[in-house]
């Protein structure tokens, strides 16, 4: 077993929910086998330039004391930078020089797929890491730490806005974090009850989406006493068109990690909404039916988009997150302590921590498609022609894994 005496502990990436309770599990957990624990700052861009510090922030009763578990972000703050881009021949000896001059032996970093690939880089070069899942996305194999929060946070801001959508009797189009795949926006949207859902894992038909929200929005306005009622859209930022393109903001160029921006997703629904709205002959009828029409001023009903963009990572962490978080830091400790380096934290579940090489948990996963249909028999609109629910009925044996 190696002699851990001092462990360093970095967050990268984005920030979520649930990462100051990463933090405050290994440094109690740390504390409880005697072994002391360090912040460094600014995720791998402070691990780089950690030679140069006068100082580190040791994660003492005191200071851990004052971290709130329950709110999102992190104490130890966050960079988007890739170890092997940094334009230096000697980096990775100034990383060990840096970790030698604080005493520090090991290494516990949360982060997503991006940092779990410096996890894997710096691993093979010989820095003792182990790596906790981090990311709102939900794009790792295994749950990541900030998911259920955004998640929660998403149903929240969509369920709100219903009350303005209702008094103004409009067609909201909400985008949502997610990068590449379609997790929170598919749970968030689910969790507000959302009329129509849009994920890049279905490229989306916006003559299929026009038709529902035409037959949903223009029943439910004549249906209400007062003529009230709105259609809520959740789109997430990486939706493709019917053709398989994702919409990226041409102007910014691509990060460290080679990831474009993703911008735009919102209001390009708005825009193809109103274009088919504006070309329909039956809205001018339905518009002046429900007394809303006004020549020349209110001739189709509005459409807007809203994008929440980084409150949906902020604010509270879900219980689910603080007390993920928990267990996942205290675990990382133990595997540090096992050296058990290069994997990563997914599960502790009893007794049991299971644990897996982080370049395995890193890889990208998507939303499971066979399950959308089940959301289609309830009247949800995926962008697509609704599916039959194919099912297979399974008798559980033992435990099952439950990804979100």
């Amino acid at each position: 077993m190696p002699d851990i005496k001092r462990i360093g502990v970095i967050t990268s990436g984005g920030d979520c929910g649930g990462l100051n309770a990463v933090i405050k599990g290994i440094a109690r957990e740390a504390y409880a086998l005697g072994i002391e624990s360090v912040v460094i700052p600014h995720g791998y861009a402070g691990l780089y330039n950690l030679v140069k510090l006068e100082s580190v922030v040791f994660l003492n009763a005191e200071r851990v004391s004052r971290i709130e578990a329950s709110l999102a972000g992190s104490e130890a703050g966050h960079s988007r930078v890739k170890i092997s881009k940094i334009d230096d021949p000697d980096k990775y000896d100034r990383i060990k020089d840096g970790l030698k001059k604080f005493k520090i032996d090991a290494l516990i970093i949360s982060g997503g797929d991006d940092t779990g690939s410096v996890v894997v880089d710096l691993s093979s070069k010989g820095i003792n890491c182990v790596h906790v899942p981090k990311t709102m996305d939900l794009d790792l194999q295994s749950y990541s730490v900030g998911g259920d929060s955004a998640i929660n946070r998403i149903a929240v801001f969509t369920r709100e806005l219903k009350t303005t959508g209702m008094s103004h009797n409009r067609i909201l189009v909400i985008e949502v974090f997610g990068r590449y795949v379609g997790h929170t926006a598919l749970r968030g949207g689910v969790g507000a009850e959302a009329d129509c859902i849009l994920i890049p894992e279905i490229p989306v038909d916006f003559n299929i989406v026009y038709e529902h929200m035409k037959t949903t929005f223009f029943a439910r306005i004549e249906r209400s006493d007062v003529k009230a009622g709105t259609y809520i859209i959740v789109v997430a930022e990486g939706i493709k068109n019917a053709n398989g393109e994702m919409l990226y903001d041409e102007s910014i160029p691509p990060d460290a990690f080679g990831h474009r921006k993703l911008a735009g997703a919102g209001r390009y629904v708005r825009q193809q909404l109103e274009k088919r709205l504006k070309s329909d002959s039956e809205v001018k009828d339905f518009m002046l039916r429900t007394g809303m029409f006004a020549p020349a001023v209110y001739e189709i009903p509005e459409v807007r988009e809203v994008t929440p963009g980084h409150l949906v990572r902020s604010g509270h962490s879900s219980a689910f997150d603080v007390n993920f978080g928990y267990e996942a830091g205290a675990a990382a400790v133990l595997l540090l302590l096992e050296g058990k380096f290069g994997n990563t934290v997914v599960e502790v579940n009893g007794n049991h921590i299971y644990y897996q090489p982080t370049e395995k948990v890193i890889k990208r996963r998507g939303v499971d498609l066979k399950e959308i249909a089940i959301f289609e028999t309830l009247g949800t609109c995926f962008g697509r022609k609704p599916q039959k629910f194919e099912y297979e009925l399974i008798k559980v044996k033992g435990k099952i894994e439950r990804h979100l």
